[in-house]
């Protein structure tokens, strides 16, 4: 599976998990965030210790990168104060509602300007062996983030 590809598999994971946000009483949103949190933390990571170095590399693609980057630490933020709340508390639901909404639009951005832009500035083999890079990564920060938990 290439680069992009990969991402778009964990961006359709994360959106389905949203949907059931969406579809599904309060009550079970604690659980469904705790698997967001697993696949948005394993995404972030690879993003940013692979995907975004190499895409940096290259001079048209900064800005788009720098805005990921930027839009990633927002993100972490909401995780991070999510994570912290109690299932109770009042700012839980709209502190996700914003979370979702936040990534959906970082989502389309990366659909819609950068993965665009990275294939046309790399080749299918460079996609491929970045993919593999990244995929291999994932699996490696799953496993350490379970063993740590």
């Amino acid at each position: 599976m290439d680069a992009i590809e990969l991402l778009k598999s964990d961006h359709d994971k994360v959106d389905k998990l949203f949907q059931k946000v969406k579809a599904t009483e309060e009550g079970e949103h604690q659980a469904l965030f705790e698997k967001i949190k697993e696949e948005l933390d394993a995404h972030t990571h690879i993003e940013e210790t692979i995907f975004y170095p190499k895409l940096k590399e290259e001079e048209e693609l900064k800005d788009i990168v720098l805005e990921g980057i930027e839009e990633h630490r927002q993100a972490k933020m909401f995780l991070r104060e999510l994570s912290n709340l109690v299932e109770e508390s009042d700012k839980f639901e709209p502190k996700l509602k914003v979370l979702m909404e936040d990534i959906t639009h970082h989502v389309q951005e990366e659909e819609g300007e950068m993965f665009p832009k990275v294939k046309k500035v790399f080749d299918s083999t460079t996609l491929q062996e970045l993919g593999k890079q990244m995929e291999t990564e994932k699996q490696s920060f799953k496993k350490s983030n379970r063993a740590n938990a």
